[in-house]
């Protein structure tokens, strides 16, 4: 058998019930890492993405937890490291989508779910990711998953827009912070993929051909493939990648100003 790139390594993964989330654990089990499976309301995706874990022949252990609650993090991560000893991989993926409201319809109680989901959520893990690394010596892999919004903005969409920037400041941040103790804090900016957050366009092939005209690729990304640039972030192969963004688009920011 072939050497596995994350044999013995552990990883918690926020929003793994679903889309990116669920296909990146599936990803790290075969590649040989325990999975900590966290979720807000999907109980039956949590239970699905455990199983496919343990088809992988990995141990899972599944949390609930609202990332945008203080005393629910420190709760999950108490967990995850009571029931699996360690934490050597974190990736923040849990997030809310815009909410399609310009700013001037914007209320407040919209942008504040947006910033505490989206920013203090991954704040929040970050934090205490980096207090268990500093305790176990160094070591270890944050990859924050951000979106071609951290860069490109959309018109109805400022809540979403904002907190994607700021992720990217906290992963530059942490980065340097992080460097003497050989921590890798990278971001991972996917363009369209097939989640749940683009279901209307999963459900409607009229729609989605309507939405990836404006992808070079012509096409929305599969979650599996996000899944295997996740991989490559959280192995050995990455130990001199820090403070980066990858982008997985088809193209799109490249396409940016065509027609003007």
């Amino acid at each position: 058998m072939a050497a596995r790139r994350l044999d013995g390594k552990v990883a918690l993964i926020t929003g793994s019930d679903s889309g990116i989330g669920q296909a990146t654990a599936v990803a790290f089990a075969r590649e040989g890492a325990d999975i900590v499976v966290t979720y807000l309301s999907d109980a039956d995706g949590a239970d699905q993405t455990r199983k496919a874990v343990e088809a992988e022949d990995r141990r899972a252990v599944v949390v609930q937890c609202d990332v945008s609650d203080e005393r629910q993090v420190a709760a999950m991560f108490d967990q995850a490291v009571q029931t699996l000893g360690t934490l050597d991989i974190l990736m923040n993926n849990a997030g809310v989508d815009a909410s399609g409201s310009k700013v001037a319809e914007l209320p407040t109680e919209v942008w504040d779910k947006a910033i505490r989901t989206n920013v203090y959520g991954y704040f929040f893990c970050c934090r205490r990711f980096a207090q268990l690394r500093t305790s176990a010596g160094g070591g270890g892999k944050i990859i924050n998953v951000t979106s071609v919004h951290e860069d490109v903005p959309n018109a109805g969409g400022a809540d979403y827009d904002c907190s994607k920037g700021a992720i990217r400041m906290l992963t530059r941040t942490l980065a340097l912070e992080l460097a003497p103790l050989k921590v890798n804090v990278n971001g991972l900016a996917p363009g369209m993929v097939l989640t749940p957050f683009n279901q209307a366009a999963i459900d409607d092939p009229k729609l989605l051909d309507e939405q990836v005209q404006s992808i070079p690729w012509k096409r929305a990304a599969e979650p599996a493939e996000i899944a295997r640039l996740a991989v490559f972030l959280a192995s050995s192969d990455a130990d001199y990648v820090t403070g980066a963004t990858y982008v997985m688009d088809g193209g799109l920011m490249r396409n940016l100003g065509q027609g003007a």
